[in-house]
């Protein structure tokens, strides 16, 4: 079984939504993941490179952005199909800038899901 380290934003509420998503799929525990936000665990790189983009380390190589979220689905079997779409460039290609386009968004959205949820929730 391949193991993955997943870096994410704990500070970020959309990040700890997806984290939480996924360490419910991953019942065979491959994927290790640590916190950022916290200061606590090793940080292969710049702790803000981290914090800007998702990383992954999958078979020893850092991945960051769609080709990150793509390694973690690979590991998880109910997603590993759209983890496999993603290694054909083109799909990948497509992926990064959707999430790009994420990037540009996030800090609204944070705001809007905040601790308390949606507004107005």
């Amino acid at each position: 079984m391949s193991r993955l380290e997943v870096w994410f934003d704990g500070d970020c509420p959309l990040c700890r939504r997806e984290i939480a998503l996924m360490r419910r799929l991953d019942r065979r525990g491959a994927i290790v993941f640590t916190d950022v936000a916290t200061g606590e665990g090793a940080c292969p790189i710049d702790r803000a490179e981290l914090l800007a983009r998702f990383h992954a380390r999958e078979d020893g190589r850092m991945v960051s952005g769609a080709e990150a979220f793509a390694a973690m689905w690979r590991v998880i079997p109910l997603l590993a199909p759209l983890g496999q779409m993603a290694r054909n460039r083109v799909v990948l290609a497509g992926l990064e800038r959707l999430y790009v386009m994420f990037l540009k968004v996030r800090p609204r959205l944070q705001r809007a899901f905040g601790p308390r949820g949606p507004v107005g929730a």
